[in-house]
C-alpha cells in the first residue's frame, strides 16, 4: 500500500495557489491498489496553453494519471489541482463542475453507435448542458468544421473511417469549450497517414484555440509531431510548421518507469536524455 505523506506546503503547491498558477498540478501523489503500487510521488505541473506528453512502458500508469485529474480515483495521498481547485476529496457534484472544463478523447473514440455524427458532437451540450437546439447546432458545425468534417455531420459511425471517427471525438471534446483537453492513445491503431489528420487537430487546439492538452501515447512519431510543430491561421487557411525553440519548450515530455517520474524535459532534452540513459534509449529505439 502506498506510504503515508506528511502535508507539508511544497513549492509546487504554492505555484498552485498563486496568481496565474498552472492549470494542472500533481504535488506528490501516490496511488496503490492493495499491494500493488501503480504511483509513487508524482509530481509535476502543465501550464495553461501548453502540452505535457506523458510516455512509459505498459502499466506505468500512464493513463491513471488521466483518471485522477478527472476525478475519477482518488489518490493515498499527494495533492491534486485542476483550474486552480484542489480536488482529491471533492464530492461527485464538485467534480461534475471541474469536469465540465476538460474534455476526453479516448483511444478508439468511444462513440455512441446509435447516434449520427450530429448528436454525438453535441450530445454534452444537449444532455448536460442544456443548450437550446439552434445553439447546439451552431456549435456543432462550427467545431465540426474546425476538424475539417461538416460533410458527415448527418452519418452514423459506422460509416466513418478510423481516423473520422478519432477527429469526430476531437469535435465532441472540444464542443462544450473546455479549457484542457486529455488524449488517452488517441492514435493507436491509425495508419500513419491517417494519426498525421489526428496529430494536427491537436495542434490546431493548442495553438488556435489556447487549449491545454495532456497526451497519453506510446507512438513516438506522433508524440514528437505535437510537440515540434505549430499550426497558424492565415488567408489561405491552416498551416504547419517546424515550431522555434521558444514555442518546443512549451510541450513537455514526461516518461514514467515504475509509477515514478524519470524524465521530464522538451524534445531535444529527451533525445539528448537516451544518450546516457539505458531506459530512455531503450524507449526511444
Amino acid at each position: 500500500m502506498a506510504r503515508a505523506q506528511e502535508h507539508t506546503r511544497s513549492a509546487l503547491l504554492d505555484e498552485a495557489l498563486g496568481p496565474g498558477g498552472p492549470i494542472i498540478v500533481f504535488d506528490k501523489v501516490w496511488l496503490a491498489f492493495d499491494e500493488k503500487v501503480i504511483l509513487r510521488e508524482v509530481s509535476f505541473t502543465l501550464q495553461t496553453g501548453h502540452t505535457k506528453i506523458i510516455l512509459g512502458a505498459s502499466g506505468a500508469g500512464k493513463s491513471t494519471i488521466l483518471r485522477l485529474a478527472l476525478g475519477l480515483l482518488t489518490p493515498d495521498a499527494g495533492r491534486i489541482f485542476v483550474n486552480g481547485e484542489q480536488i482529491e476529496g471533492m464530492r461527485e457534484d464538485e467534480l461534475m463542475r471541474v469536469r465540465a472544463d476538460v474534455g476526453m478523447v479516448f483511444q478508439e473514440g468511444a462513440l455512441f453507435d446509435s447516434l449520427t455524427v450530429r448528436g454525438n458532437v453535441g450530445y454534452k451540450l444537449v444532455d448536460e448542458l442544456q443548450w437550446p437546439g439552434d445553439k447546439v447546432d451552431a456549435r456543432v458545425e462550427e467545431v465540426l468544421g474546425f476538424v475539417g468534417l461538416s460533410d458527415v455531420i448527418d452519418r452514423m459511425p459506422s460509416e466513418l473511417s478510423g481516423g473520422q471517427r478519432r477527429r469526430v471525438a476531437i469535435a465532441r471534446a472540444m464542443a462544450a469549450r473546455p479549457r484542457i483537453l486529455f488524449y488517452d492513445e488517441a492514435t493507436t491503431g491509425l495508419d500513419p497517414i491517417t494519426a498525421l489528420t489526428v496529430d494536427e487537430e491537436i495542434v490546431k487546439l493548442r495553438d488556435l484555440e489556447g487549449v491545454s492538452s495532456v497526451l497519453v501515447t506510446h507512438q513516438l512519431r506522433d508524440a514528437f509531431f505535437v510537440a515540434e510543430h505549430t499550426a497558424a491561421k492565415g488567408a489561405d487557411g491552416v498551416t504547419f510548421a517546424r515550431a522555434e525553440r521558444g514555442k518546443t519548450n512549451q510541450a513537455e515530455f514526461m516518461m514514467l518507469k515504475e509509477g515514478r517520474v524519470h524524465f521530464e524535459g522538451n524534445a531535444d532534452e529527451l533525445r539528448a536524455a537516451a544518450k546516457r540513459d539505458e531506459y530512455v534509449r531503450s524507449f526511444l529505439s
